[in-house]
């Protein structure tokens, strides 16, 4: 069995930073790169662009809300065709940077508060799908297991890969408890890794106030601006290996 392990990273700007890109750097095997929405700047993406490719680490772009002082994590009104010219923007200017670091940009993963709207409303998953395809290469889309976005972008022939989160608790209906909730965030690795062995096993995820559900991954992600993200990506890719599983990027 094989998984590959994300994080969102290339999320400071400026002199301000946010978590320890280079330790995560380390551990996982792709890396979602903030384009300059919610957070990001040229400098930060190219720097972060480099340290990926040096370690071998496949990179996509980590498109959000233009919301800086929200972290991307509060739904800014647009409607659907704004979205993905927002998208295209944002993928667009990473792509520049990508191009002068000589590093090749290879998925695009919406972030935070679009990746939740985009995993229910159908006309802003339209609009990103669209917003990808009408860019140079042919990018992917690494979308929330189970979600409007995945089925959109499979309907579109673009190549769709789907994720599952290790430190994200779930509602019955398969999206993300609201982080406003109590018990939306693990926070211990040895748990949350057990959990991801438990998943990879059966294809069945725990969730809150009901049966397990099924889910299909070919990704799981660490959120890197998270307390404690190093120590639990270091954790789950360690019980990963122990339990037989490679842990590989999903686009080689």
């Amino acid at each position: 069995m094989r998984i590959d392990l994300n994080a969102d990273l290339g999320e400071g700007f400026g002199p301000w930073v946010m978590g320890d890109d280079t330790a995560m750097l380390d551990l996982v095997t792709s890396a979602n790169v903030a384009c300059g929405g919610h957070a990001g700047d040229p400098e930060t993406m190219f720097d972060t662009l480099l340290a990926a490719a040096a370690r071998g680490v496949s990179v996509g772009a980590h498109p959000g809300f233009a919301d800086r002082e929200g972290f991307g994590r509060r739904v800014i009104p647009m409607r659907a065709a704004q979205v993905g010219r927002l998208v295209a923007a944002q993928v667009g200017a990473l792509a520049g940077i990508a191009a002068l670091a000589e590093v090749e940009l290879r998925y695009v993963k919406p972030h935070g508060a679009l990746g939740n709207l985009a995993a229910d409303d159908r006309e802003v998953a339209e609009a990103i799908v669209t917003a990808v395809q009408a860019l140079p290469g042919r990018l992917a889309i690494l979308a929330i297991s189970g979600t409007v976005l995945e089925q959109v972008a499979r309907a579109a022939g673009l190549p769709v890969y789907s994720e599952i989160f290790a430190d994200r608790a779930y509602l019955p209906n398969g999206r993300l408890v609201p982080r406003s909730r109590e018990g939306a965030m693990l926070h211990d690795p040895d748990m949350a890794a057990e959990r991801l062995i438990r998943f990879l096993d059966s294809g069945l995820m725990p969730v809150l106030g009901g049966d397990p559900i099924r889910l299909s991954a070919q990704s799981i992600c660490v959120h890197g601006d998270s307390p404690g993200a190093v120590g639990m990506a270091q954790q789950v890719r360690r019980r990963l290996e122990g339990a037989g599983i490679t842990v590989s990027p999903f686009l080689p």
